[in-house]
């Protein structure tokens, strides 16, 4: 019989230090919630509405870095926790990817100096 892997991320998704706003639709749900840890490859959501298991998204995230949302062209409902879901980043344009990719190392660093400060 064979056995069943368990869902593992490439990269650590980092808690957040505020709650950020998204808003997502797809074709059979659109909703909005709040993010509660993000990484370069994905996110989780914290939703009202909570769109069925494997659904593609168009996701905008609201974001202190900059006035316009970062736009996630595809990203797909890997699992569900009661109003919690958890999504891979499928596709970016190029200039998002790379706004997310800084916005992750800031975080990354802030994490790091904060626990650096703790010891």
């Amino acid at each position: 019989m064979e056995q069943t892997k368990p869902y593992q991320r490439a990269h650590y998704r980092l808690p957040l230090p505020t709650a950020y706003p998204v808003m997502f639709a797809g074709t059979s749900a659109i909703g909005e919630g709040t993010l509660t840890n993000l990484s370069v490859l994905g996110c989780t959501i914290e939703c009202a509405m909570v769109p069925p298991h494997a659904t593609n998204l168009l996701l905008r995230l609201i974001l202190p870095d900059q006035k316009e949302s970062l736009p996630i062209e595809e990203a797909e409902v890997r699992w569900i926790d009661e109003r919690r879901i958890g999504v891979q980043f499928n596709k970016l344009e190029r200039a998002a990817n790379l706004r997310l990719h800084g916005f992750v190392w800031d975080l990354m660093v802030e994490r790091l100096q904060t626990i650096k400060q703790q010891r």
